[in-house]
């Protein structure tokens, strides 16, 4: 069922097939739009796991736009909800022959396949405002993720008034055919997240163009109580 979402009295479905399906249509486009415009938060996002190291997963790698950046180093696993953004990260990693990408595989967000403390890296770029339940996603990021890595969010955080709330507001029931969102996430709603979950804390968090409007976090698992 697609989750009902309300918006000054205005209820959108939000749904992992709507998403699934708009991810499928971007696909053949998606680096041409969304390359260039990024760049500078995906590279912010690469240096920030580049400096850590060890195994990363990245969801929502897309076609891979960002696989070619890793430290060679590193040991990369890839996951999206798009079997057409895979195959063009497959295409990729064939063609760039990236030895340190270990797999890639269609999978939920909010149910990822692996074992708890399986990474030294989680990374998500522009993924949180795209899932159906960002707070079961952002649960899942932090179980996979060992004690002492970090957790590595690119995001578009919106405003919590005046008029580009007002805006984003209007905008919500065009964009999410797209798959976007655009008024749900002010920064309070990752605070609440962080105030409730266990063994996280914020490491950083700094504003990243274009505009303004986007966010780099840095959120570290803690080491668990004996």
């Amino acid at each position: 069922m697609a989750e009902s979402i309300k918006l000054d009295g205005t209820e959108l479905d939000f749904d992992r097939e709507m998403v699934e399906q708009a991810y499928d249509r971007w696909a053949p486009i998606y680096d041409l739009v969304f390359g260039g415009v990024f760049s500078k938060g995906r590279d912010a996002a690469i240096q920030a796991t580049n400096k850590i190291g060890g195994r990363v997963l990245e969801v929502g790698v897309g076609t891979g736009i960002s696989l070619p950046l890793y430290s060679p180093n590193l040991r990369i696993f890839g996951t999206d909800i798009s079997e057409a953004m895979l195959n063009k990260a497959r295409k990729r990693v064939a063609e760039q022959r990236l030895k340190n990408v270990e797999g890639l595989a269609v999978m939920d967000a909010e149910k990822l396949e692996f074992e708890d403390d399986s990474f030294d890296v989680v990374m998500a770029q522009y993924v949180v405002t795209a899932v159906p339940n960002p707070e079961a996603a952002l649960d899942e990021f932090a179980r996979v993720l060992r004690p002492g890595g970090e957790l590595i969010i690119l995001t578009r955080v919106s405003a919590d008034e005046g008029l580009r709330r007002f805006i984003e507001q209007g905008l919500q029931p065009v964009v999410r055919h797209l798959g976007f969102r655009t008024a749900e996430f002010s920064w309070s709603r990752y605070a609440n997240w962080l105030a409730g979950a266990k063994n996280v804390e914020l490491a950083e968090r700094r504003l990243i163009p274009p505009l303004g409007h986007f966010s780099l976090v840095r959120i570290r698992k803690t080491t668990k109580p004996a």
